[in-house]
């Protein structure tokens, strides 16, 4: 199991290194392996915004990566999308910084 994990580990190194070479950056100098790290740790929609100059949202998106808490706001995202809040209404509320 320690070999598999290894192995796992060292490719995705190397995919790393020629994902950051590859990677276009914009304006900001967005992308590369920040990007990567959104993409992983936050989703796809957080790291294509963050390579667009939007930045991470500061509560929910950082409490996706604590354990029990990330299950609650995982939740709470799809009950908000349930209930029809928008990308719009989250730019109202939090500004055009965030979304």
């Amino acid at each position: 199991m320690k070999k598999v994990i290894a192995c796992v580990l060292v490719l995705s190194l190397l995919c790393m290194g020629t994902t950051t070479f590859a990677a276009q950056k914009n304006v900001q100098g967005r992308g590369g392996l920040m990007g990567f790290i959104a993409g992983c740790c936050f989703g796809i929609r957080a790291a294509g915004d963050y390579n667009s100059g939007k930045e991470i949202h500061a509560l929910r998106e950082w409490l996706l990566l604590v354990p029990v808490v990330g299950i609650v706001i995982a939740v709470w995202n799809g009950i908000d999308r349930l209930n029809g809040v928008t990308k719009a209404d989250l730019a109202a509320q939090y500004g055009a910084m965030y979304y």
